[in-house]
């Protein structure tokens, strides 16, 4: 073991749309915010304060495709992942530096039969959700489990 560990997850909205970008090679990246809020009282004026962190999430390839086709903005999901920090140079020549959230697992919390059911609701609430929805389907057919 290496002795460190560079691990993140985390349950949030989806601030916008998954924005993809395809490569040559059927290859594809998805770009998506994720907000996480915080909420506590002070304890000085007894008011809540809700304090909101946005964080930049990419997915790759299949996970990608699987995110453009059933999230949309407002959606509640986990996402597991690694931090990595991306330097560029900018149109002026300054170095630029982007935090983001490289996703290795993901999965969706938001019931869309309940999103449909309740149009008017803020999908940016928190609301009570049934059994999450699984990042990826368990093929159909025999497998080679003994069991």
């Amino acid at each position: 073991m290496s002795g460190t560990l560079n691990k993140v997850m985390l349950i949030g909205h989806l601030g916008d749309e998954v924005k993809m970008h395809y490569f040559d090679n059927k290859n594809c990246v998805g770009r998506f915010p994720l907000a996480t809020n915080e909420t506590y009282t002070n304890k000085q004026t007894n008011e809540r304060v809700s304090n909101t962190e946005w964080h930049n999430i990419v997915v790759r390839n299949k996970a990608a495709e699987i995110c453009e086709k059933y999230l949309t903005k407002g959606d509640k999901v986990y996402i597991e992942g690694r931090i990595k920090t991306r330097k560029w140079t900018d149109d002026k020549g300054m170095d630029r530096y982007s935090t983001e959230i490289q996703c290795t697992d993901f999965t969706f919390l938001t019931n869309k039969n309940e999103q449909q059911n309740n149009p008017q609701d803020n999908p940016l609430q928190n609301k009570a959700e049934s059994q999450p929805t699984p990042n990826s389907a368990v093929p159909d057919g025999d497998d080679d489990l003994p069991f």
